[in-house]
């Protein structure tokens, strides 16, 4: 949602008026609100809507502050965010013109090598020339927005490393005949695909910090109400917007305030022992799991404005967070996120059946209260 006329852009369904998949929208907005939390990877049935999630999310965020011409949207006054070159630029005193530009939301198709992902060094004329000739691939396109790979669990492994590599470290580095050129790379990776057509390896699974399973709605009204929503969009696109343009400017205020206040919320260290002791009875690799978990319990009560963390907030997001870290049993039938559950429960001394029948109401997100 962007004070750019919608006459100019595309219009975009709007975030607010999605009908169901609260995991996915969760997952997705605490990532917006801290992308230290590494990403989310979605798993379900085609045609559940994700990629339309996706947009729909990026066009909800505010414009951002942006110099102008710079291929890497670098920003104009915080130097973890600016490419080398305007960072020297505004170093030596150097004016910068400045804008402001929508989120970008970049598309990585699944033939993509790995140059265009990437970027490529004009090798003849960093010879001939001296200078450093870059062009910029997707990474940097995406550079402080989100970078969607769906199908993920069919796109070569090697460029599956390159995109976790440039989404946790914020750099994406490309190296050819002895010259080495870097840029700013910060970007909320969200990749999806259907369990049915492959599982990602488990070594990167465990790379994305939250994993959202969606699936087809099965209740009629919910689905005959999906149906008139869309309808009701591709008619009248515009009129569509403006009825939920309240929605959507509460969302936009709460992620935003979301985002300034997260620095101050805290967790308790009981409740950090006590994650820390659900990832180690689930037999969880690493401590990934145990970091995520007190990120995205820390996101998502800022989300809800406040500054300590609940219990609550910790059983919103630890199944997100751990459900795809469970070592796989070919013998065993159990649901990972039932599984999850079940240990969170015993762990903080809840009640298996009351808690259990909780977790499969669904959670009001956003601006449906």
């Amino acid at each position: 949602m962007s004070s750019t006329s919608s006459v100019t852009r595309r219009p975009v369904f709007p975030f607010t008026a999605i009908v169901g998949q609260e995991e996915m929208k969760l997952a997705l907005m605490l990532n917006v609100i801290d992308p230290r939390i590494g990403g989310v990877m979605i798993m379900g049935d085609r045609g559940t809507g994700k990629s339309t999630t996706i947009r729909a999310l990026a066009d909800l965020l505010p414009e951002i502050p942006v110099v102008k011409d710079d291929p890497f949207n670098s920003h104009p006054s915080d130097p973890e965010l600016m490419s080398d070159d305007v960072k020297q630029r505004v170093s030596a005193g150097q004016p910068v013109s400045t804008g402001t530009m929508q989120v970008p939301m970049v598309d990585l198709p699944l033939g993509a090598t790995e140059d265009r992902v990437c970027g490529t060094i004009d090798i003849e004329k960093a010879l001939a020339e001296g200078v450093k000739a870059f062009e910029p691939g997707l990474l940097a396109k995406a550079n402080r927005g989100i970078l969607y790979v769906d199908e993920v669990n069919l796109l070569d492994d090697h460029l599956v490393d390159v995109l976790l590599d440039s989404a946790a470290s914020g750099w994406n580095t490309v190296e050819r005949e002895g010259i080495s050129i870097r840029h700013p790379a910060r970007f909320v990776l969200v990749g999806s695909g259907n369990p049915e057509e492959g599982e990602l390896r488990p070594q990167l699974l465990d790379r994305f910090g939250m994993h959202a399973e969606i699936r087809t709605v099965k209740e009629p009204s919910l689905r005959v109400k999906i149906v008139e929503e869309r309808s009701l969009f591709d008619q009248d696109p515009q009129h569509f917007n403006d009825v939920h343009q309240a929605e959507q400017q509460q969302l936009q205020a709460r992620l935003v305030t979301a985002q300034q206040t997260l620095n101050q919320v805290t967790i308790e260290p009981e409740l950090r022992v006590q994650i820390s002791q659900v990832c180690a009875e689930l037999d969880v690799d690493g401590l990934r799991g145990d970091i995520v978990s007190n990120r995205a319990a820390k996101a998502l009560a800022a989300f809800e404005g406040r500054t300590e963390v609940t219990v609550e907030d910790i059983r919103r997001v630890i199944t997100l967070c751990l459900r795809h870290r469970l070592r796989k049993d070919p013998l065993e039938s159990i649901d990972s996120g039932y599984k999850v559950m079940k240990v969170f429960n015993q762990v903080f001394g809840l009640e298996d059946e009351s808690e259990l029948e909780s977790v499969n109401q669904k959670q009001p997100v956003g601006g449906r209260r």
